[in-house]
């Protein structure tokens, strides 16, 4: 019997304690051996089996980890992702992979070159709605796809004192949100030919973009991308309209809001959409509800201990993150210039 892959977490802020350390003590094929925190207590109290480390770099050093997975503050990534890689550590980086392309680039070549597994977290592949559209798309049932429109919004009116809303460098919320978008629309459509983005910060205090559009322009279709923390009803999700119909759906994914109430991934009702999405016929307009899959982020790192322990594929390898990068540098630049940026 093989044994566990022993991980490291590194960040016990909220990706850390609320996605990552519930998922990993899930996978019955990884080990939680270390929390990398200052948060002595809280990681006592959540994973009381688990060592605490002081430093990123004892984790790094310590020969007993196999897996180094990275919930840190996005300006850290690159290089702590570098430094694991180099001491022959497996990664797992949350979203945003990086804050530049180019870092991309280089981590994923380094990891090739190494023969190491470095994967990103983009974890809502695996919501239900999602795995619902990607269903749909591939039955066909809306018929060629002319406009995606995809919304990721949010009532935050006060500004909230945390980096992620600051000034420094990777806030805000294009490298918040921006991300999941991009990967989403890049899963179904690939490649863009242009980016066009408005960026800005509509609440008053505000020191991080808090508003983002995106349009990318694909040949045969437009796809829509947006993400803002000032919008007091925002359940609209998807709107998706083919030649022969629509699907319209609101509400998130459920499982972030299980896992912040305690619900172990996997239990009874995990992941269950209780507001499914419809079908709209474009010729008759009849509307017709459309359950799906349940979300499982599981299988996420589940995938990852298979391809680290069995060489099978990584669930989202490191080239398919550079060109998530690729477009979001893309909208960055795009709003800066105010105008279209071709890829």
């Amino acid at each position: 019997m093989k044994r566990p892959v022993r991980t490291a977490l590194v960040g016990f802020g909220y990706a850390g304690r609320t996605f990552h350390a519930p998922l990993i003590a899930a996978c019955p094929d990884l080990r939680l051996e270390a929390v990398v925190s200052r948060q002595v207590e809280a990681v006592a109290e959540a994973c009381p089996q688990v060592r605490v480390l002081a430093s990123f770099d004892e984790a790094v050093a310590d020969p007993a980890i196999d897996l180094i997975v990275l919930a840190t503050p996005n300006d850290l990534h690159a290089s702590q992702a570098e430094a694991a890689l180099k001491a022959g550590k497996a990664v797992v980086v949350d979203k945003p992979f990086t804050l530049t392309a180019a870092e991309a680039r280089r981590l994923a070549a380094l990891a090739e070159a190494k023969g190491l597994l470095l994967s990103v977290f983009h974890n809502r592949r695996w919501d239900a709605d999602f795995l619902r559209l990607k269903a749909l798309i591939a039955e066909d049932r809306l018929g060629p796809v002319v406009r995606f429109e995809s919304s990721f919004n949010r009532w935050r009116p006060e500004v909230r004192d945390r980096w992620r809303e600051g000034d420094g460098p990777g806030a805000g919320i294009w490298y918040d949100l921006g991300p999941h978008l991009i990967d989403q629309a890049l899963c179904l459509f690939g490649r863009p030919q242009g980016v066009s983005c408005d960026l800005a910060i509509l609440r008053p205090g505000g020191r991080a973009t808090d508003y983002a559009h995106a349009v990318l322009r694909y040949t045969d279709k437009r796809v829509i991308l947006h993400a803002d923390m000032v919008t007091p009803a925002p359940d609209a999700r998807f709107a998706v309209h083919g030649a022969r119909a629509g699907w319209l759906k609101d509400g998130l994914d459920v499982q972030e809001d299980q896992m912040k109430s305690g619900l172990t991934p996997g239990a009874a009702g995990w992941g269950v959409d209780p507001r499914p999405g419809v079908v709209i016929d474009g010729a008759t307009g009849t509307r017709e509800a459309v359950p799906g899959p349940p979300g499982d982020y599981p299988v996420y790192y589940s995938a990852i201990a298979c391809a680290i322990r069995d060489g099978a594929p990584n669930p989202v390898p490191a080239q398919e993150a550079v060109a998530v990068m690729e477009v979001l540098e893309a909208g960055l630049l795009s709003a800066e210039r105010r105008a279209e940026v071709a890829l």
